[in-house]
């Protein structure tokens, strides 16, 4: 379906007295937003060498050569038709991901900055990551890559050791993986290294030598995340033996004591950072800002100032070029229900290890905090939130039973 092309959310007549109110002419149910959030850029890069058998990502194993030129001309058309939904709006920050987004040639990469640079107005200081696998690793590419405008790298490590790298059904090997973050050390000043635990057949002291072994290099920044079954995957069919429960908690305790140590700070549920190293694109998504996302099954959630709309792309690479090229790269579009805000925003906003000032709830949504106070009073009574006037945010315990919390505010 083809994107409302509309510059302001309210798109009724003008009041015929001066006295009358613009509101009035707003349709039921319509927001009301003081001022339109930070918006971010998303770039889908689709292909990878091979599917992971836990990845449930728009992510297609590629075969044969990659129809790189078709693709980038594609992910153009399909931002320049987007243009009409953000006019005159800044980019703050940029992730390229995928898939495997380090496949992509170095000309390929400079063509699609250049494109990107061309149509947007980007902020002085736009952090513009990407993603990248250790197996694609090239020391000649990744100085392109920093030449063409890439300032931040997200590397995909998941783990250090052999054994588990195999039964992730990884492409690169423990070596690899070090070599990787070696050469993002020597052409980066910022990145982030992600890594798993509670893998298959994973103890306690494996999981925290893999962390000793991260911290050795000292990122910026690092993503932890707990490995878990996602529907429609391999591993969902074919569950491995993976760690009780015991274990994991065990594994999430170490972490929690280590990670501060060493001079961390934990600031979302998966993220870790030194100090002015948090990762600002994944912040405006938490902080329920604005992104536009354009490539093959790319999301957007953009702000008007009486609406907010949630769009899709086409996922299969092969339809989303097509429908690019016909004019129409967007298969799902529908604006956010004003009943439903209130849960949208909690779902981002909780995962905020240090919580949220209650304006901000205003700020983005168009709506009052009293919207969902009902929610709010049976969360702290449970235990699982804090709040004051000031603040509000999850308790030890509401993060420890995070997705319990977030369905409060269904």
């Amino acid at each position: 379906m083809i994107p409302i092309k509309v510059v302001s959310g309210d798109t009724k007549p003008a009041p015929r007295s001066p006295a009358a109110s613009a509101l009035q002419y707003l349709k039921p149910g319509a927001l009301n937003l003081a001022a339109l959030p930070p918006l971010s850029l998303y770039i889908h890069y689709p292909w990878c060498v091979r599917k992971c058998p836990y990845c449930d990502f728009n992510s297609h194993e590629a075969k044969g050569e990659l129809p790189e030129e078709e693709y980038l001309a594609a992910v153009r058309l399909d931002l320049e038709q987007s243009l009409p939904l953000i006019w005159g709006r800044k980019i703050y920050t940029i992730f390229i991901g995928g898939g495997t987004p380090s496949l992509m040639s170095a000309r390929g990469l400079d063509r699609l900055m250049s494109d990107v640079r061309s149509l947007l107005p980007l902020d002085g200081d736009c952090e513009i990551t990407m993603e990248a696998n250790p197996g694609t690793f090239e020391a000649e590419k990744f100085r392109s890559y920093r030449e063409s405008g890439i300032n931040r790298l997200s590397i995909g490590i998941q783990s250090f050791n052999a054994q588990h790298l195999k039964a992730l059904g990884r492409i690169h090997d423990d070596g690899e993986a070090r070599r990787a973050v070696e050469i993002a050390h020597a052409n980066f000043d910022n990145f982030n290294l992600d890594l798993m635990y509670a893998l298959p057949t994973q103890t306690l002291a494996e999981a925290k030598q893999d962390l000793d072994t991260a911290l050795s290099f000292a990122p910026p920044h690092l993503s932890l995340y707990h490995l878990t079954m996602e529907p429609n995957t391999v591993f969902a069919k074919y569950p491995p033996a993976l760690p009780d429960d015991d274990a994991s908690a065990d594994m999430q305790d170490m972490i929690a004591q280590v990670m501060p140590a060493a001079g961390y700070e934990h600031y979302e549920v998966s993220a870790y950072a030194q100090r002015g190293r948090k990762a600002r694109h994944n912040l405006n998504y938490w902080e329920f800002g604005d992104y536009l996302g354009i490539g093959a099954g790319a999301h957007s959630k953009i702000s008007f100032p009486h609406r907010v709309l949630r769009q899709a792309r086409f996922k299969q690479p092969k339809s989303f070029m097509e429908a690019a090229r016909n004019g129409n790269p967007v298969q799902e579009e529908y604006e956010i229900a004003r009943e439903d805000m209130g849960f949208e925003f909690m779902l981002n906003a909780l995962r905020l290890t240090g919580g949220f000032e209650p304006n901000l709830f205003g700020e983005r949504t168009g709506m009052g905090i009293n919207a969902i106070e009902k929610q709010l009073n049976a969360a702290e009574a449970k235990g699982l939130i804090y709040r004051d006037h000031k603040l509000i945010k999850p308790t030890e315990l509401g993060m420890r039973f995070l997705n319990d919390l977030q369905q409060m505010f269904l």
